[in-house]
């Protein structure tokens, strides 16, 4: 190679190593920035694919079985049970965290007792630990700073007809974190991934479920029918006259999903209803108009709707929605789709979506249809219906 050959070369050899360079770091930003979406501890839950992910939950306990975390007397530091609220005592809503011999002395609760409560963010394996829902072989562990001080519980939204107050800030930034300052398709979609992370319940179990759900608030041993509006005998639940049976709103024959395990069980669009005026409603879709429901007053009918009476309207459509967004098609069961028809029959349609959109409007979620959210995700399906918490996320979603 003579001078001006070498000459000329170096340069085109320091270039290319320099771009070579570039490409390197850029890759490694890229990698580091898809390290920094953080999962709630429900979406890790529900996302346990051996992948790497980082999850940011306090600190509830120290897990020793399957089923088994205990909140004082620690016996190791090898592991940390981690969830969504400071309180949380369900095992099915925590994350059981690994802590290998590098976070120990910090992050061990034996050693460290006063991190009950603390707020951590951990990077690592999402695969199952003690035979549960887990995250192993960290390879990040911090305590968020400042620490925030949540609820002991999940707050129930301030009681109110007209308002459209959105829950405590605190409940937004866990269960609904991945939602905020979304519109369309990116909150249904976001929503969608939050409320399917959901405790399945038997047919048998609605019962139980419905006698706490749509308790009368004057009267704990009735429940308040969802189209007469009638307090009746919680024992008074079966199949004869004037006995209350489980009612679904989004009509099973809707998709033809029955009565199994799913959307067939799924309380937050279950009701207890009259019997007769169960029988009455059948499948028919939703939207204004026809004769009068001689049982349940207020109620119209014709050939192929039904109009609630306007007191419940907005609890209609809510669960209406809720189902929409819920049940995509990609767990087994039926895309259900809100439509602009009527006489849907069989097809996982129900309609009239306008009419549905403008009841959700008229009647904002008031104190009994907060309480009974509350009590589904408390003590049932540990899910939420995100249109009572948030009724502007339907206009955002489907306009007005």
């Amino acid at each position: 190679m003579n001078s001006r050959t070498a000459a000329w070369f170096g340069p085109r050899r320091l270039a290319t190593a320099l771009i070579v360079a570039l490409g390197l770091t850029l890759l490694m930003v890229a990698v580091a920035a898809s390290a920094t979406t953080t999962l709630t501890v429900a979406q890790a839950i529900s996302t346990q694919n051996g992948s790497s992910a980082t999850v940011t939950g306090y600190v509830v306990g120290q897990p020793t079985a399957t089923n088994t975390v205990v909140r004082s007397g620690f016996t190791a530091d090898t592991a940390i049970a981690i969830a969504d609220l400071t309180a949380e005592t369900s095992t099915s809503r925590m994350l059981y965290v690994q802590v290998t011999a590098a976070y120990r002395s910090s992050f061990g609760l034996l050693s460290n007792p006063g991190l009950m409560g603390k707020s951590v963010t951990v990077t690592g394996t999402l695969t199952a630990y003690f035979s549960h829902a887990g995250l192993k072989s960290p390879t990040a562990m911090t305590l968020a700073s400042p620490t925030p001080t949540p609820s002991t519980s999940a707050p129930t939204p301030t009681p109110g007809p007209t308002s459209t107050t959105p829950p405590d800030g605190g409940y937004d930034s866990t269960y609904y974190r991945n939602a905020i300052g979304k519109t369309g398709p990116a909150l249904r979609g976001a929503l969608h991934d939050i409320v399917k992370v959901q405790t399945k319940l038997s047919y048998a179990q609605v019962w139980e479920a419905l006698k706490s759900t749509d308790e009368d608030p004057n009267n704990a041993n009735n429940v308040i029918l969802l189209y007469t509006g009638r307090s009746q005998s919680k024992t008074s639940n079966g199949g004869n006259v004037n006995d209350w049976n489980r009612e679904h709103v989004w009509a099973k024959s809707h998709g033809d999903f029955g009565t199994a395990t799913g959307p067939g069980t799924d309380v937050h669009h279950l009701r207890p209803t009259d019997v007769s005026v169960n029988s009455e409603r059948g499948n028919k879709d939703f939207d204004n108009g026809g004769s009068p429901v001689s049982e349940a007053p207020g109620n119209y009918t014709d050939s192929d709707s039904w109009e609630p009476r306007d007191a419940v309207k907005g609890d209609v459509a809510r669960m209406i929605m809720y189902m929409t967004i819920r049940y995509e098609g990609n767990d087994g069961w039926p895309n259900l789709e809100m439509n602009q028809l009527v006489n849907n029959g069989s097809a996982p349609y129900h309609g009239r979506q306008s009419v549905l959109l403008q009841w959700h409007q008229l009647d904002p979620p008031d104190a009994f249809e907060k309480r009974r959210n509350q009590v589904i995700y408390d003590q049932w399906q540990h899910n939420r219906n995100p249109f009572v918490d948030h009724p502007e996320w339907a206009s955002a979603i489907w306009g007005s």
